[in-house]
């Protein structure tokens, strides 16, 4: 039995699981539309215009705090990190000098976006 079957079998069921899925629920989900579902999702909030290149008469939205990009931005830094140190840890005694000088240079990368999310204010939760 070549070594790459399992994974081909478990492919396999996981697309048919994806395809399965996808004609089941168009075959006996619900059929009614109205206005509300057929706009676009705006997470609750009434759409607004953007401001769109041109002139003064222009309406212009309304715009993201830095908040919310700072905010995604440390979910993105920690995510990482926990990911690249979870391995290293469990690995630490085999890696050596090399493993230990990747891991430091890594460390200090994560410390300067650190410090760059402190400074701008996204670790202060008011």
């Amino acid at each position: 039995m070549n070594m790459e079957f399992p994974t081909l079998v478990l492919g396999g069921i996981a697309a048919a699981f994806a395809v399965f899925s996808v004609i089941a629920a168009s075959l006996i989900g619900p059929k009614r539309y109205n206005r509300a579902k057929l706009e676009a999702y705006e997470c609750g909030i009434e759409p607004t215009p953007h401001a769109v290149a041109g002139g003064p008469g222009n309406v212009t939205g309304q715009r993201f705090p830095v908040k919310y990009y700072l905010t995604a931005m440390l979910f993105i830094i920690f995510d990482i990190e926990i990911v690249f140190l979870y391995p290293w840890a469990v690995h630490f005694d085999a890696l050596g000098v090399f493993g230990f000088a990747a891991m430091a240079l890594f460390i200090f990368n994560v410390s300067v976006a650190y410090a760059y999310e402190w400074r701008r204010g996204g670790l202060s939760w008011d």
